[in-house]
C-alpha cells in the first residue's frame, strides 16, 4: 500500500483544467479565452506590478527622503523587566528569549534594555546591553555576556 492509493481529494473540491485552444466546440478554442487582438492577447503579454499604462510609476514620482544604512544592524528589543520570569542562577540567551514568548520571531540581533526592575541573578547572553541594563542585572548579583 502506497500513500497515493490510500489518500484522495475530496470529490468535487478537483476540477479538470481547462484545455484551451482545443477547438471550437470546446468553447476556449482558436483565440484561447483571451479576446481579438491587444497585449493581453499575445504570448509574453502580461505587465509588471505598477505597471501604470505608460504612465511613471508612483513608486518613482514619490519623493525619496532620508537615508537607509544598508549596512545598519537591527535589533529587537527586550526589556530587563519582563525577565523577570526565569529561574534565579539560570542562563538565558536568545533561544530561551524566543522560548519564552520575549522575542516575536527568530530575531538575528537583541538587545537588552534597562527598562523596569530585576531582584533575581542569572546570566543573560545577548548582542547588545544598554548602560542600564548591565548596571541593574550586575546589581542583582548576575552576568552580562556579549555574544
Amino acid at each position: 500500500m502506497d500513500l497515493h492509493e490510500v489518500l484522495s481529494p475530496i470529490p468535487g473540491s478537483v476540477r479538470k483544467p481547462r484545455r484551451k485552444g482545443q477547438g471550437l466546440g470546446s468553447g476556449f478554442g482558436k483565440t484561447g479565452g483571451r479576446g481579438q487582438k491587444g497585449q493581453k492577447s499575445r504570448s509574453g503579454g502580461t505587465k509588471p506590478p505598477g505597471f501604470e499604462g505608460g504612465q511613471t510609476k508612483l513608486v518613482r514620482r514619490i519623493p525619496k527622503r532620508g537615508f537607509k544604512n544598508i549596512f545598519g544592524i537591527t535589533y529587537d528589543v527586550v526589556n530587563v523587566g519582563e525577565m523577570d520570569i526565569f529561574e534565579a542562577g539560570s542562563d538565558v540567551g536568545p533561544e530561551d528569549l524566543k522560548d519564552a514568548g520575549l522575542l516575536r520571531r527568530n530575531s538575528r540581533y537583541i538587545k537588552i534594555l534597562g527598562e523596569g526592575e530585576i531582584d533575581k541573578a542569572f546570566t543573560v547572553k545577548a548582542h547588545a546591553f544598554s548602560n542600564s541594563a548591565k548596571q541593574k542585572i550586575e546589581a542583582a548579583g548576575g552576568k552580562a555576556e556579549v555574544i
